[in-house]
């Protein structure tokens, strides 16, 4: 038996696996839930057959302005702003985000928003349990900008704040939640 063969074929056998192994990891990713008859979308909590559902109380955009929304382009002669809310530790309750105190929008953990504005300064505000923040976008037409409502929810309750979105990282994360309201309030 010619051992000189054993690591070369050990070495291949190894590369082949890695090679056969890496389009499954696409696979763990945990995948969306349909959007429901009425057009509303729910965020699943648990693989339980009575799993924690939090909805939205709007329906969600169709599936093509998703498409469109998530190439996270500018749009002439407006401030695009994302909302995104997805974190680990935020996994259930319904959060109300106000934009300059004209629209209010219901939002669900992984889920997204995508706001186009007139340029320059405007007000966001999220409520929940009696409580709120606020922060302020800033921006001109052509930019686009990342806001992430970052949440905790524990037994002993929960907590939700601001914080302004880097923009790698936050689309990342804006690519893997979902669409749930598309708003244009240039007008």
């Amino acid at each position: 038996m010619d051992h000189s063969r054993l690591p070369r074929r050990r070495t291949l056998l190894i590369g082949l696996a890695a090679v056969g192994l890496v389009p499954l990891a696409g696979c763990m990713t945990k995948p969306l839930q349909p959007v429901r008859a009425d057009g509303s979308y729910c965020h699943r909590i648990g693989r339980s057959y009575r799993p924690t559902l939090t909805c939205t109380t709007e329906p969600v955009p169709p599936v093509d302005t998703e498409a469109q929304s998530k190439r996270f382009e500018p749009s002439a002669g407006a401030l695009t702003v994302y909302v995104l809310r997805k974190r680990w530790g935020d996994s259930r309750n319904l959060v109300v985000t106000s934009i300059d105190g004209r629209r209010q929008v219901t939002t669900i953990p992984e889920s997204l928003m995508r706001v186009r504005l007139k340029p320059g300064e405007h007000r966001l505000v999220l409520e929940w349990e009696g409580r709120s923040s606020e922060i302020v976008v800033t921006g001109a037409a052509g930019e686009v900008r990342f806001v992430e409502l970052v949440g905790s929810v524990w037994s002993w309750g929960s907590s939700y704040r601001w914080e302004n979105g880097a923009l790698d990282s936050s689309r990342d994360r804006a690519i893997a939640s979902k669409l749930i309201a598309d708003i244009d309030m240039r007008l």
